[in-house]
Protein backbone atom coordinates (compact mmCIF):
# COMPACT_ATOMS: atom_id res chain seq x y z
CA UNK A 1 0.00 0.00 0.00
CA UNK A 2 2.84 2.29 0.83
CA UNK A 3 4.47 1.49 -2.51
CA UNK A 4 1.28 2.25 -4.39
CA UNK A 5 0.98 5.62 -2.73
CA UNK A 6 4.61 6.40 -3.49
CA UNK A 7 4.08 5.44 -7.13
CA UNK A 8 0.94 7.53 -7.37
CA UNK A 9 2.69 10.58 -5.93
CA UNK A 10 5.58 10.07 -8.28
CA UNK A 11 3.29 9.86 -11.34
CA UNK A 12 1.35 12.93 -10.15
CA UNK A 13 4.54 14.94 -9.71
CA UNK A 14 5.80 13.98 -13.13
CA UNK A 15 2.39 14.92 -14.65
CA UNK A 16 2.45 18.33 -12.90
CA UNK A 17 6.00 18.98 -14.19
CA UNK A 18 5.00 18.04 -17.77
CA UNK A 19 1.90 20.23 -17.63
CA UNK A 20 3.99 23.13 -16.30
CA UNK A 21 6.60 22.63 -19.01
CA UNK A 22 3.95 22.45 -21.74
CA UNK A 23 2.23 25.63 -20.38
CA UNK A 24 5.51 27.53 -20.24
CA UNK A 25 6.35 26.48 -23.80
CA UNK A 26 2.92 27.53 -24.97
CA UNK A 27 3.34 30.86 -23.19
CA UNK A 28 6.75 31.42 -24.82
CA UNK A 29 5.36 30.46 -28.26
CA UNK A 30 2.46 32.85 -27.73
CA UNK A 31 4.85 35.58 -26.57
CA UNK A 32 7.09 35.01 -29.58
CA UNK A 33 4.08 35.08 -31.88
CA UNK A 34 2.90 38.31 -30.21
CA UNK A 35 6.38 39.84 -30.60
CA UNK A 36 6.47 38.86 -34.26
CA UNK A 37 3.02 40.38 -34.75
CA UNK A 38 4.10 43.59 -33.03
CA UNK A 39 7.26 43.77 -35.17
CA UNK A 40 5.20 43.17 -38.29
CA UNK A 41 2.74 45.87 -37.19
CA UNK A 42 5.55 48.35 -36.52
CA UNK A 43 7.15 47.54 -39.87
CA UNK A 44 3.80 48.00 -41.60
CA UNK A 45 3.30 51.32 -39.84
CA UNK A 46 6.81 52.44 -40.78
CA UNK A 47 6.23 51.41 -44.39
CA UNK A 48 2.92 53.28 -44.37
CA UNK A 49 4.55 56.38 -42.93
CA UNK A 50 7.37 56.12 -45.47
CA UNK A 51 4.86 55.76 -48.29
CA UNK A 52 2.87 58.72 -46.98
CA UNK A 53 6.07 60.76 -46.62
CA UNK A 54 7.08 59.81 -50.17
CA UNK A 55 3.65 60.81 -51.47
CA UNK A 56 3.83 64.09 -49.51
CA UNK A 57 7.33 64.76 -50.90
CA UNK A 58 6.14 64.04 -54.43
CA UNK A 59 3.12 66.31 -53.88
CA UNK A 60 5.40 69.06 -52.49
CA UNK A 61 7.78 68.71 -55.43
CA UNK A 62 4.85 68.80 -57.83
CA UNK A 63 3.50 71.92 -56.08
CA UNK A 64 6.92 73.57 -56.19
CA UNK A 65 7.29 72.64 -59.86
CA UNK A 66 3.85 74.09 -60.56
CA UNK A 67 4.73 77.27 -58.67
CA UNK A 68 8.04 77.48 -60.55
CA UNK A 69 6.29 77.03 -63.89
CA UNK A 70 3.72 79.66 -62.90
CA UNK A 71 6.50 82.03 -61.86
CA UNK A 72 8.33 81.46 -65.14
CA UNK A 73 5.14 82.04 -67.12
CA UNK A 74 4.36 85.18 -65.09
CA UNK A 75 7.94 86.39 -65.54
CA UNK A 76 7.71 85.79 -69.26
CA UNK A 77 4.38 87.57 -69.55
CA UNK A 78 5.44 90.52 -67.32
CA UNK A 79 7.24 93.38 -69.05
CA UNK A 80 10.31 93.95 -66.87
CA UNK A 81 11.62 96.67 -69.17
CA UNK A 82 9.48 99.25 -67.40
CA UNK A 83 11.39 98.47 -64.20
CA UNK A 84 14.73 99.15 -65.88
CA UNK A 85 14.22 102.49 -67.60
CA UNK A 86 12.49 101.26 -70.76
CA UNK A 87 9.37 103.40 -70.41
CA UNK A 88 8.99 106.11 -73.04
CA UNK A 89 8.78 109.70 -71.85
CA UNK A 90 8.84 113.14 -73.49
CA UNK A 91 9.99 116.53 -72.16
CA UNK A 92 9.98 119.89 -73.97
CA UNK A 93 11.52 123.21 -72.96
CA UNK A 94 10.68 126.56 -74.58
CA UNK A 95 12.96 129.48 -73.75
CA UNK A 96 12.50 133.07 -75.00
CA UNK A 97 14.66 136.04 -73.98
CA UNK A 98 15.33 139.62 -74.98
CA UNK A 99 19.07 140.37 -74.94
CA UNK A 100 20.97 143.63 -75.34
CA UNK A 101 24.70 144.44 -75.36
CA UNK A 102 26.78 147.45 -74.36
CA UNK A 103 26.11 149.04 -77.75
CA UNK A 104 22.34 148.97 -77.14
CA UNK A 105 21.87 146.39 -79.87
CA UNK A 106 18.98 144.08 -79.12
CA UNK A 107 18.21 140.55 -80.25
CA UNK A 108 15.27 138.25 -79.57
CA UNK A 109 16.53 134.71 -78.87
CA UNK A 110 14.31 131.64 -78.76
CA UNK A 111 15.13 128.01 -78.04
CA UNK A 112 12.98 124.91 -78.24
CA UNK A 113 14.27 121.54 -77.10
CA UNK A 114 12.28 118.30 -77.13
CA UNK A 115 13.48 114.86 -76.14
CA UNK A 116 11.46 111.67 -76.45
CA UNK A 117 12.42 108.07 -75.77
CA UNK A 118 13.68 105.78 -73.03
CA UNK A 119 16.61 106.25 -70.66
CA UNK A 120 18.84 104.30 -73.05
CA UNK A 121 17.62 105.48 -76.44
CA UNK A 122 16.05 108.82 -77.25
CA UNK A 123 15.68 111.52 -79.89
CA UNK A 124 16.53 115.19 -79.37
CA UNK A 125 15.12 118.06 -81.41
CA UNK A 126 16.86 121.42 -80.79
CA UNK A 127 15.82 124.64 -82.54
CA UNK A 128 17.53 128.03 -82.01
CA UNK A 129 16.51 131.33 -83.58
CA UNK A 130 18.01 134.84 -83.40
CA UNK A 131 16.10 137.90 -84.57
CA UNK A 132 18.26 141.02 -84.50
CA UNK A 133 16.68 144.43 -84.81
CA UNK A 134 16.08 145.48 -88.43
CA UNK A 135 17.37 142.13 -89.75
CA UNK A 136 15.92 138.85 -90.90
CA UNK A 137 15.76 135.84 -88.55
CA UNK A 138 18.62 133.34 -88.41
CA UNK A 139 17.98 129.86 -87.06
CA UNK A 140 19.36 126.36 -86.86
CA UNK A 141 17.78 123.01 -86.05
CA UNK A 142 19.35 119.77 -84.85
CA UNK A 143 17.91 116.25 -84.98
CA UNK A 144 19.98 113.92 -82.81
CA UNK A 145 19.85 110.28 -81.83
CA UNK A 146 21.12 109.82 -78.26
CA UNK A 147 22.43 106.55 -76.80
CA UNK A 148 23.32 106.13 -73.12
CA UNK A 149 26.89 104.84 -72.63
CA UNK A 150 27.18 105.35 -68.85
CA UNK A 151 25.10 106.56 -65.92
CA UNK A 152 25.86 110.21 -66.73
CA UNK A 153 26.73 110.35 -70.44
CA UNK A 154 25.01 109.93 -73.80
CA UNK A 155 26.73 109.77 -77.15
CA UNK A 156 24.80 111.59 -79.87
CA UNK A 157 24.79 111.72 -83.65
CA UNK A 158 22.57 113.46 -86.16
CA UNK A 159 22.21 116.35 -88.56
CA UNK A 160 22.01 120.15 -88.25
CA UNK A 161 20.27 122.56 -90.60
CA UNK A 162 21.45 126.22 -90.65
CA UNK A 163 19.65 129.20 -92.16
CA UNK A 164 22.10 132.13 -92.15
CA UNK A 165 21.50 135.75 -93.13
CA UNK A 166 24.46 137.82 -94.33
CA UNK A 167 23.85 141.55 -94.40
CA UNK A 168 26.10 143.30 -96.89
CA UNK A 169 26.18 146.96 -97.86
CA UNK A 170 23.75 146.74 -100.73
CA UNK A 171 22.10 143.36 -100.36
CA UNK A 172 21.04 140.62 -98.00
CA UNK A 173 22.13 137.10 -98.83
CA UNK A 174 20.60 133.99 -97.30
CA UNK A 175 22.21 130.53 -97.18
CA UNK A 176 20.87 127.11 -96.19
CA UNK A 177 23.42 124.53 -95.05
CA UNK A 178 23.51 121.04 -93.57
CA UNK A 179 26.10 119.62 -91.17
CA UNK A 180 26.73 116.20 -89.69
CA UNK A 181 26.81 116.31 -85.87
CA UNK A 182 28.63 114.07 -83.38
CA UNK A 183 28.80 114.77 -79.68
CA UNK A 184 28.37 114.04 -75.99
CA UNK A 185 25.54 115.02 -73.67
CA UNK A 186 25.56 114.57 -69.89
CA UNK A 187 26.91 115.60 -66.52
CA UNK A 188 30.60 116.45 -66.16
CA UNK A 189 32.20 116.16 -62.68
CA UNK A 190 30.62 118.47 -60.06
CA UNK A 191 27.29 118.29 -61.94
CA UNK A 192 28.06 120.56 -64.88
CA UNK A 193 25.43 119.80 -67.52
CA UNK A 194 27.40 119.66 -70.75
CA UNK A 195 26.78 119.50 -74.50
CA UNK A 196 29.92 119.08 -76.64
CA UNK A 197 29.56 118.73 -80.43
CA UNK A 198 31.72 118.32 -83.50
CA UNK A 199 30.35 119.51 -86.88
CA UNK A 200 31.28 118.56 -90.42
CA UNK A 201 29.65 120.28 -93.40
CA UNK A 202 29.97 121.53 -96.95
CA UNK A 203 32.64 124.04 -98.03
CA UNK A 204 35.21 122.23 -95.87
CA UNK A 205 33.37 123.32 -92.76
CA UNK A 206 34.58 121.84 -89.44
CA UNK A 207 33.75 123.27 -86.02
CA UNK A 208 33.41 122.51 -82.32
CA UNK A 209 30.93 123.83 -79.76
CA UNK A 210 30.72 123.52 -75.99
CA UNK A 211 27.82 124.51 -73.73
CA UNK A 212 27.96 123.89 -69.99
CA UNK A 213 25.87 125.07 -67.02
CA UNK A 214 25.67 124.41 -63.29
CA UNK A 215 22.64 124.94 -61.00
CA UNK A 216 23.34 126.50 -57.60
CA UNK A 217 20.30 126.45 -55.31
CA UNK A 218 20.05 129.61 -53.22
CA UNK A 219 16.57 128.57 -52.04
CA UNK A 220 14.17 125.91 -53.22
CA UNK A 221 12.87 128.31 -55.89
CA UNK A 222 15.67 130.83 -56.46
CA UNK A 223 18.50 129.30 -58.50
CA UNK A 224 21.72 130.77 -59.85
CA UNK A 225 23.09 129.17 -63.02
CA UNK A 226 26.60 130.02 -64.28
CA UNK A 227 27.06 129.23 -67.98
CA UNK A 228 29.79 128.98 -70.60
CA UNK A 229 29.27 128.83 -74.39
CA UNK A 230 32.24 128.38 -76.75
CA UNK A 231 32.41 128.04 -80.56
CA UNK A 232 35.64 127.05 -82.31
CA UNK A 233 35.99 127.13 -86.12
CA UNK A 234 38.54 124.59 -87.33
CA UNK A 235 38.08 125.25 -91.05
CA UNK A 236 35.62 127.19 -93.22
CA UNK A 237 35.83 127.88 -96.97
CA UNK A 238 32.30 129.22 -97.43
CA UNK A 239 31.39 132.49 -99.14
CA UNK A 240 30.77 134.16 -95.80
CA UNK A 241 33.31 132.28 -93.72
CA UNK A 242 34.09 133.13 -90.14
CA UNK A 243 37.63 133.41 -88.81
CA UNK A 244 39.17 130.16 -87.62
CA UNK A 245 40.11 129.53 -84.02
CA UNK A 246 38.07 130.67 -81.01
CA UNK A 247 35.28 132.38 -82.91
CA UNK A 248 32.89 133.09 -80.02
CA UNK A 249 32.87 132.78 -76.24
CA UNK A 250 30.17 133.83 -73.79
CA UNK A 251 30.33 133.50 -70.00
CA UNK A 252 27.88 134.73 -67.41
CA UNK A 253 25.31 133.85 -64.77
CA UNK A 254 21.55 133.45 -64.95
CA UNK A 255 19.27 134.01 -61.98
CA UNK A 256 15.88 132.30 -62.26
CA UNK A 257 12.87 131.96 -60.03
CA UNK A 258 10.87 128.74 -60.38
CA UNK A 259 7.22 129.66 -59.91
CA UNK A 260 6.71 125.97 -60.60
CA UNK A 261 8.66 123.28 -62.40
CA UNK A 262 6.87 124.43 -65.57
CA UNK A 263 7.22 128.25 -65.42
CA UNK A 264 10.58 129.91 -64.76
CA UNK A 265 11.25 133.65 -65.37
CA UNK A 266 14.90 134.73 -65.22
CA UNK A 267 17.43 137.50 -65.74
CA UNK A 268 21.07 137.11 -66.79
CA UNK A 269 24.29 139.09 -67.17
CA UNK A 270 27.48 138.07 -68.93
CA UNK A 271 30.35 138.82 -71.28
CA UNK A 272 30.76 137.90 -74.96
CA UNK A 273 33.75 137.81 -77.31
CA UNK A 274 33.45 137.35 -81.10
CA UNK A 275 36.41 137.07 -83.47
CA UNK A 276 34.68 138.25 -86.66
CA UNK A 277 34.51 137.23 -90.33
CA UNK A 278 37.23 136.23 -92.80
CA UNK A 279 38.04 138.23 -95.89
CA UNK A 280 36.56 136.51 -98.99
CA UNK A 281 35.45 137.52 -102.48
CA UNK A 282 31.95 138.18 -101.12
CA UNK A 283 32.71 139.94 -97.83
CA UNK A 284 35.27 142.06 -96.06
CA UNK A 285 37.06 141.01 -92.90
CA UNK A 286 35.65 142.30 -89.62
CA UNK A 287 37.43 142.97 -86.34
CA UNK A 288 36.88 141.08 -83.12
CA UNK A 289 34.39 142.53 -80.63
CA UNK A 290 33.67 142.15 -76.96
CA UNK A 291 30.72 143.38 -74.99
CA UNK A 292 28.57 142.86 -71.93
CA UNK A 293 25.29 140.96 -72.33
CA UNK A 294 22.09 141.56 -70.36
CA UNK A 295 18.89 139.59 -70.80
CA UNK A 296 15.45 138.96 -69.38
CA UNK A 297 13.56 135.83 -70.31
CA UNK A 298 10.89 133.26 -69.58
CA UNK A 299 11.26 129.49 -69.71
CA UNK A 300 8.47 126.91 -69.97
CA UNK A 301 8.87 123.16 -69.43
CA UNK A 302 6.14 120.69 -70.33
Amino acid sequence: MHNINLFAKTVLSISVCCISTVGLAATEVHSAHASSAEIATIAAQADTQSHQSHQSHQSHQSHQSHQSDSSVQESQSHDHRKEHGAQVYAVSTLDTQWQVNDHAEGVLKSKLQTRIGTDENKLFVKIHSDKQESQATEYDAKLLYSRMISNFWDVQAGVRYRHEVNQQEHQTDREDKFDAVFGLHGLAPYFFETDAYFYLGEDQYAALSLETTRDLLLTQKLIAQPYLDVDVILQDDAKYAKKTGLNRAAVGVEMRYEISKNIMPYISAGYEYTKGDQHTDWQSATDSEQSGLYAIGLRFRF
